[in-house]
């Protein structure tokens, strides 16, 4: 599956207990149905050849060879599917009774999962009829063949090396020690559970983070079926709540009381990828379980998966609410003990009137309340020169006295032109020499601000900026502690309009919400008519298709290929693949050729879980060659050139 992506199925039929023939006809529907919707693998609910609520009919005969020729019509139907079918089956081996999960590939019963801890409490006594799996699985003779018969095998897909699927039963998940832990463990990516699991108040949020928290531990993708409609309602009641979650994350859900089927796409290189990096995911090397090869077409995926344009950005208000707190509450703690530590008595933050030094001094206003420290020890500094306008130096000014931080303007422009007049530099001459040099000129002022009132230069920079490279080296780019360094640009904005929402003080929330509508700009050139005429987005690109590529790159190690690929499923609609192209190359461009000015940032502290500290998550050479990248690039272009 190009890029990783499988498609796989959950399906609750529409049965009869004990009318294996009526049952063993809709299970061959969903199968059509699965093959249809392009599901490589399909999870049917527990024992839902016969019915899960048979109770004592398991131990009759008639029912039982009535299962086993289900079964049989079952894998007879999968001939020429291209499919990897696994189907809750009653089975007799030896003169004993087990619940299984038969698994059916290209018309043969291939492996035989057997449950393995049987519930016997409360509404459920399974031990009645059945009899645990082996601890071990083996062999058993399966009409004229011989099939692994026992918990914890692997099916692995032929040709696609990293898809590894295994099965448990119901119960198994919700046992102490999972079987699935261990076929993880020895490589298994995906997980399915048949399960018969009734409805009781409060279960289906329990089972949502059971089967969720499952597909985290493991790193994994867990497709889970559940018994619905159809089950005897004698005691229980089923709701047919099927769930396919991936390393933590709920993809899709059934409607409980609904018997119907639900799909998603699997992303088996994203599980990998952090298996990978995750060093305490311990890979045993040694195999001890049987692996079982199966045979579906390497084909390409449909994506049906939503993948939001802001992966940084909680969309639920209420998750997204939460989030700015947290990360604000993270950025004032770090602050608060590199104030305390090094015995700070100012904190100095150069203010522009933008998005990044507003959030700045929002933190450190949070940090010297932390202290009990007066907010006059906090100073503001603004630096007007060359590029500012009336509209961010009125809102600098307005934000650092209602934050009740002491203001004090510098302007800059006289030092900047002697220093233009000291190295030569025409004034008109707006390179990015000009540029630079303001930059660097306000750092210094900002630094010997700091020495001379005992205080520390908070840094203002975030992490969008120094993914790209987008800071002045040792001017913006350089603080002595930077509060913004793992917040990227688009969380920056929700950050700045959370605390917007959240003051009391209308004046203020006034201007928050005015430098929220202020393009993002560094200021450096004349403005033009009073305007800002720097608009760094149309200089670098949107900082939205920029963090999206920073996220799955540093996230998840995709290659630009299937950057691409998401970034074009996600922003359909508001840019075009050559813009979205173009873009992802600069991106690519800039994030390894500036990797210089991150290797010597200054401390800051890590919010999520994508950072570019040095001495934390990114540990990259400076000279480190972007050839392999730009060159999945070039084959995306010819790609489509050829569409």
């Amino acid at each position: 599956m190009r890029h990783g992506f499988v498609r796989v199925a959950a399906a609750t039929p529409d049965i009869r207990v004990a009318d294996v023939e009526f049952n063993t006809e809709k299970i061959c529907e969903e199968i059509k149905k699965a093959c249809e919707n392009r599901a490589k693998i399909l999870a049917f609910p527990e024992l839902c050849v016969t019915g899960y609520t048979c109770g004592d009919l398991f131990t009759q005969d008639v029912l039982l060879r009535a299962a086993r020729d289900g079964l049989l019509k079952i894998a007879r139907y999968t001939a020429d599917k291209d499919i990897l079918v696994f189907v809750g089956v009653p089975l007799c081996v030896e003169g004993k009774l087990y619940n299984t999960a038969a698994a059916v590939n290209r018309g043969r019963v291939i492996g035989i999962t057997t449950k393995t801890f049987l519930p016997n409490y409360g509404e459920f006594y399974e031990m009645r009829q059945f009899t645990p799996g082996p601890d071990r699985a083996g062999y058993i003779s399966f009409e004229g063949e011989q099939v692994p018969f026992g918990p914890q095998i692997l099916f692995r897909a032929e040709g696609m090396e990293d898809l590894v699927v295994s099965a448990e039963i119901c119960e198994d998940v919700w046992s102490p020690v999972p079987p699935s832990i261990r076929a993880a463990v020895e490589g298994a990516t995906v997980i399915v559970n048949c399960s018969a699991s009734d409805e009781t108040i409060g279960k289906d949020a329990y089972r949502r983070e059971l089967i969720g928290g499952q597909s985290a531990r493991l790193i994994a993708g867990y497709v889970y079926a559940n018994a619905g409609e159809g089950e005897s309602t004698t005691d229980v009641v089923f709701g047919g709540h099927n769930i396919i979650a991936e390393n933590g994350a709920l993809l899709k859900e059934s409607r409980r009381y609904h018997n119907e089927m639900i799909c998603s796409e699997l992303d088996i290189q994203r599980i990998v990828s952090e298996r990978r990096k995750n060093t305490t995911f311990k890979a045993e090397m040694e195999h001890t379980l049987i692996q079982v090869p199966f045979t579906i077409e390497n084909e390409e995926t449909e994506l049906s998966r939503v993948f939001p344009k802001k992966p940084f950005v909680p969309s639920d208000e209420g998750l997204r609410a939460q989030r700015c707190e947290e990360i604000l509450t993270i950025q004032a703690m770090g602050l608060k003990k590199r104030l305390a530590h090094t015995h700070a008595r100012t904190a100095v933050v150069g203010i522009s009137g933008g998005l990044d030094s507003t959030l700045a001094l929002l933190v450190t206003a949070r940090a010297f309340e932390m202290l009990g420290k007066d907010k006059k020890e906090i100073i503001a500094v603004t630096m007007p020169c060359f590029g500012t306008t009336d509209r961010t130096y009125r809102n600098a000014c307005d934000m650092a006295r209602k934050t009740g931080a002491s203001l004090k303007e510098v302007p800059i422009g006289e030092a900047v032109e002697i220093h233009f007049r000291d190295i030569g530099q025409d004034p008109e001459d707006h390179d990015v020499t000009y540029e630079n040099a303001q930059a660097r000129e306000r750092t210094q002022v900002l630094m010997d601000i700091a020495n001379r009132t005992g205080g520390m230069v908070i840094g203002t920079g975030d992490m969008s900026e120094l993914a790209l490279g987008w800071a002045t080296y040792n001017g913006d780019h350089m603080s002595m502690y930077g509060v913004n360094a793992s917040v990227p640009k688009t969380l920056v904005r929700h950050l700045v309009k959370y605390a917007a929402d959240e003051t009391t003080d209308e004046e203020l929330k006034q201007v928050l919400y005015d430098v929220l509508d202020t393009p993002v700009s560094p200021e450096l050139l004349p403005p033009k008519d009073g305007d800002i005429a720097q608009r760094t987005e149309d200089l670098v690109g949107p900082y939205e298709l920029h963090d999206f590529f920073l996220y799955y790159m540093l996230r998840f190690g995709y290659g630009p290929a299937k950057i691409f690929r998401l970034a074009e499923a996600a922003f359909d609609g508001d840019y075009e693949k050559t813009t979205i192209r173009k873009w992802l190359e600069t991106f690519c461009r800039r994030f390894f050729s500036q990797q210089f000015k991150r290797s010597c940032l200054p401390d800051g502290p890590k919010v999520g879980t994508v950072a570019l500290s040095p001495r934390g998550d990114l540990r990259m050479p400076s000279d480190a060659c972007a050839s392999a990248w730009l060159k999945e690039l070039e084959e995306i272009t010819v790609e489509e050139e050829q569409k």
